[in-house]
């Protein structure tokens, strides 16, 4: 179950954290990986991990030419997913414009470019499939994430409006919302803002979760394994959250 033989898959920021691990898992599985990031040595220290056909594309997904034309070179794509983007600190009131459109360009306008140019492709296949990373923030008020929780909500009803439209052409389209991941990330986001604190805020993270810890990226990789395989070929239009049972449980 779950093959991805024969299959070729593109994931957008593939060199770290969540995109990372769907890129090593999508490989053992079968599928020649592509992927898509900005920092070259992230990209190739995730290919050297891979045991199975990958490839990297150094690209700027805010760019669509580049998009299209790494695509385009590519060929035959089944599956694309649509995880890289960037975080953002602030509320209304305190994001200013620059970091607005910096978020909006990345995850918002990424995501669309990497449709723009996956879709005609996939429509010339014979059909495949499209993962979108989401995240709990386009469904509960998350403090101090107003851009980030916008951009996650466009990527939500995104996903919505491609199943819909490309429902007929034998393209499935889906998207996950992780709560709290462990990734290389959090570390960074914990040692840049409160130095010395390290142990206490990461703690403090994890309980945010009623499970009581931040998921691992292999966990959200196996969920993103199941919804690009055949076994999930009756599902489209629906987003899953991952979240430890942030948005039903109550702490």
């Amino acid at each position: 179950m779950f093959s991805l033989q024969n299959k070729t898959a593109i994931i957008t920021g593939g060199g770290s954290g969540i995109g990372k691990a769907i890129a090593v898992l999508f490989a053992q599985q079968g599928a020649t990986v592509h992927i898509i990031e900005l920092d070259e040595k992230a990209a190739s220290e995730t290919i050297n991990e891979i045991s199975g056909s990958a490839a990297y594309h150094i690209c700027n997904i805010s760019d669509q030419k580049q998009v299209v034309d790494i695509f385009n070179s590519i060929g035959k794509i089944d599956i694309l997913v649509n995880n890289a983007g960037i975080a953002h600190i602030g509320k209304a009131d305190t994001t200013c414009e620059a970091d607005f459109d910096r978020v909006m360009n990345v995850n918002v306008k990424g995501a669309y470019n990497g449709l723009f140019a996956a879709i005609p492709l996939i429509k010339a296949n014979g059909g495949g499939v499209i993962l979108n990373t989401a995240s709990i923030a386009a469904s509960v008020g998350i403090t101090d994430r107003f851009a980030y929780s916008t951009s996650k909500g466009a990527i939500f009803t995104m996903t919505l409006s491609v199943a819909r439209d490309y429902i007929h052409d034998n393209i499935r389209c889906n998207s996950i919302s992780p709560a709290r991941v462990h990734t290389p990330f959090v570390d960074g986001f914990i040692a840049k803002n409160y130095p010395g604190q390290e142990a206490e805020i990461f703690e403090k993270l994890s309980k945010s979760q009623p499970i009581g810890r931040m998921a691992k990226p292999e966990e959200v990789a196996a969920l993103a394994l199941y919804l690009c395989s055949d076994e999930a070929g009756f599902i489209t239009g629906c987003d899953y959250p991952i979240d430890g049972g942030f948005i039903k449980i109550n702490n």
